[in-house]
């Protein structure tokens, strides 16, 4: 006998709506059909749903009274707690409550919470600067437990908020934990320290980067449009960011360094707190943000050894635009 499919619920808090869009490009089948063959029932999401108006209030009561299973409850964007408290920043409209207010009961009912992005995850885009909405994540406040939900909740099956992050996520990360949900093939243990899906938690950015030479040998660009490595000048934090980004790829083939531009490290709580994305903090000439898992002092000579056996291909590609000296020599002979 085949098991029911698990019911979805996706909710819409302070969010630009980015984590649903990437989402959509998930599968060669479309995520409706991914839904249906992999056991996942969508109840109501705000933007790819029929229902709307009374017809998607229905829907909600029916879940909050009990009468509709909820089985994973999905919340994208950051949780607007203000003014003091009240949440009346964001209102579920014709509802006459907070969006805090919602997702709080319905949390309390699903089998399973998997914040969606770095918004809901940790606060986000809507929690830098001086934070006017009280923004924060549903189980995190930047890096530190708390949240909405307080660092105790757990869900009906007894797992905190699984924080799918990224800004955007990549829609590999959410699908394959929504799927590893419905087949009963998750728990405590696939979660990292910031309850991050190991499933591209324990990999780093760096993994797979097509820059990797140039990082090898330090040899840095200068500016976005050459090949070099970022991580030196520009900011790149692939060293120091979870997410295997550049081992699956995102639509066909594009990653954020394979287009010219660093990562911002957008997986981590705190990312929007920088002070400038393409710069990268220095002290004494040393970069502040080492590779995680590389002594300062290793880093040091490595980079000074590598630098004076840089080869002089390396060079001039790191400086281009494009290959300018190719790793063979010669040419076909006419």
């Amino acid at each position: 006998m085949s098991k029911a499919p698990l019911n979805v619920l996706w909710l819409q808090a302070g969010s630009c709506g980015g984590c649903t869009m990437s989402l959509l490009s998930e599968g060669a089948e479309g995520l409706a059909v991914d839904f249906e063959t992999f056991g996942l029932n969508l109840l109501w999401h705000p933007a790819l749903s029929l229902e709307s108006g009374g017809e998607a209030l229905e829907v909600l009561n029916r879940v909050a009274s009990g009468k509709t299973q909820l089985d994973i409850l999905c919340v994208e964007g950051s949780v607007l707690r203000g003014p003091n408290g009240s949440g009346r920043f964001q209102m579920m409209s014709g509802t006459g409550r907070s969006m805090a207010s919602w997702v709080k009961e319905l949390a309390g009912l699903s089998q399973y919470t998997v914040a969606v992005g770095t918004c809901s995850s940790y606060g986000g885009i809507p929690a830098g600067g001086g934070n006017p909405t009280d923004a924060c994540g549903l189980m995190y406040n930047g890096d530190r437990p708390g949240g909405l939900l307080g660092d105790g909740y757990r869900s009906k099956a007894g797992l905190p908020v699984i924080n799918v992050s990224g800004c955007a996520p990549h829609p590999g990360w959410i699908f394959e934990v929504l799927v590893s949900l419905a087949r009963d093939e998750f728990g405590l243990e696939d979660l990292d320290i910031f309850a991050r899906p190991r499933l591209f938690a324990d990999h780093l950015a760096h993994h797979g980067c097509a820059r990797n030479e140039f990082y090898e040998y330090k040899a840095s660009a200068s500016v976005l449009s050459e090949r070099g490595c970022l991580m030196e000048k520009l900011g790149c934090k692939a060293t120091q960011a979870s997410g295997d980004c550049n081992l699956r790829v995102w639509n066909g083939g594009g990653t954020c360094t394979n287009a010219g531009y660093t990562c911002i490290a957008c997986t981590s709580p705190g990312f929007e707190k920088a002070k400038n994305f393409q710069e990268t903090p220095t002290v004494g000439g040393l970069p502040v943000g080492l590779p995680v898992d590389m002594p300062k002092a290793w880093f040091v000579a490595l980079a000074a050894l590598s630098k004076s056996a840089t080869p002089e291909r390396v060079k001039k590609n790191a400086r281009s635009s494009h290959i300018t000296v190719p790793p063979a020599k010669g040419r076909v002979k006419s």
